[in-house]
């Protein structure tokens, strides 16, 4: 049984193995189980300052004493271990191991107060990644999916890609839940891959775009039989995406999008041959080609233990990667029109454990805004003199959805219809961070 959910009404398509077989062997491969599903959806009609969203998601929670709220008056065990050093934005000093980073302070806002009241991984990242407080199971659709739902397909481009995949700890997070298959995430792989290649855009072997567009032809025939047999509005609405399915692998714009060898070297360099870097990179890629919103997801900066170790090696490579990417999309003037956000799902707690590490504090954080209008080289809300609790402008999981919605031109408060017909608002509370554009 195959499962699609079209426009506010759930769907299933009960075509047994034959369709979905004529899809994987008839010329598709996984595109019939994947790019398929991605379905195009009704545009937004408000105003919008950004074209496209990047968020760079640091999964595991990054230490803000440690990179961007760095506390030097406090005691050794809440001050770590790393000197400040100053920025293009006077007065701002960040942490040493981002020299990069602090070259382009003067480009994006440091918000110093992000908050919430969870510390739990998957219960906090889904809070964070949609903007309302649910399970850890992720009860509410998130922001890369609403996006999807409610701008589809620019050209031949998906709308929502998640690079390499997903955020996720114990499961996969960032998921579109009741908004169903055509507006989950397409994962990109990992671009840092010798002779990577994206998997669903990669002609079968042995199959010409000749051969293709006659199965495509075949397809169609079947499809509008099944159609006039069946009379499913759900059957036609499947068939076109389908067909869009099969037009992206022969389209021009999505495999330049991913096209990660047509790069300079010397500029592929410049990101860090590191996953990240190339990420970050094939992030600007993606939405200079069409993309809507792109997650870069770069984990692994929960340290309970040894956590100077740990980021000693995660800032640089953070450091060379964002750096680059904020260089590289205003230079191409691109950032005027794309939304850069980093964050994590919470920042770590004030004193350094006796492991050697911090562990989850979800009563502040720090991320960075660029672009799209925001504010450059502007700090946005502090946190008391042991970083443990946000002082000065509170900034929540909603309002950060709720700013992001906005600026594609997506009304926040919109209501959408579940499987079950139960009107929801995409979200229940927030605002926009009007300081951002102050």
């Amino acid at each position: 049984m195959l499962d699609l959910s079209l426009s506010t009404t759930r769907h299933r398509l009960c075509d047994g193995t034959s369709r979905r077989s004529f899809l994987r062997i008839g010329a598709l491969g996984p595109l019939g189980l994947s790019l398929s599903r991605l379905m195009a959806a009704d545009a937004p009609g408000r105003s919008a300052r950004a074209k496209s969203v990047i968020l760079v998601y640091l999964g595991g929670g990054i230490s803000h004493h440690d990179s961007f709220d760095m506390k030097p008056d406090a005691v050794e065990q809440i001050r770590g271990k790393y000197k400040g050093i100053a920025t293009s934005v006077p007065g701002l000093k960040i942490c040493e191991l981002l020299p990069k980073t602090a070259q382009i302070m003067n480009k994006v806002t440091l918000v110093r107060s992000g908050t919430h009241e969870n510390d739990h991984h998957e219960t906090a990242s889904n809070w964070v990644l949609s903007g309302r407080f649910g399970s850890a199971f992720g009860d509410h659709p998130a922001i890369g999916a609403i996006v999807a739902r409610e701008t589809g397909f620019s050209g031949l481009v998906p709308p929502y890609v998640a690079v390499p995949k997903n955020p996720s700890f114990t499961w996969e997070l960032g998921k579109s839940v009741w908004l169903g298959g055509r507006c989950e995430s397409f994962k990109a792989g990992n671009p840092n891959d010798a002779n990577y290649r994206v998997r669903d855009l990669a002609q079968p072997a042995g199959m010409t775009p000749e051969v293709l567009e006659r199965r495509k032809s075949l397809l169609a025939a079947v499809d509008q039989l099944g159609a006039r047999v069946k009379g499913s509005d759900a059957m036609a609405t499947y068939d076109e995406f389908s067909r869009k399915a099969a037009e992206m692998v022969l389209s021009p714009q999505a495999q330049t999008a991913f096209a990660m060898e047509k790069e300079d070297a010397a500029l592929r360099d410049e990101y860090g041959r590191t996953e990240f870097g190339q990420s970050a990179l094939l992030a600007r890629r993606l939405v200079e080609n069409g993309v809507r919103f792109v997650t870069v997801n770069y984990a692994g900066w929960d340290h309970h233990n040894d956590i100077f170790t740990g980021l000693d090696a995660k800032l640089p490579e953070f450091d060379q990667g964002y750096s680059a990417l904020i260089r590289d999309l205003d230079q191409r003037g691109l950032l005027k029109d794309t939304l850069v956000l980093a964050m994590g799902e919470f920042g770590r707690t004030p004193k350094v454990n006796d492991k050697g590490g911090r562990d989850h504090w979800g009563r502040a954080g720090s991320m960075l805004w660029a672009g799209a209008g925001v504010a450059q080289g502007k700090i946005i809300g502090a946190t008391d003199k042991n970083g443990a609790f946000v002082t000065e402008r509170p900034v929540r999981p909603a309002d950060v959805a709720w700013t992001i919605y906005d600026a594609l031109g997506i009304d926040p408060a919109k209501e959408l219809l579940t499987p079950e017909g139960r009107p929801v608002s995409i979200l229940a509370e927030g605002a926009t961070i009007q300081e951002l554009y102050a």
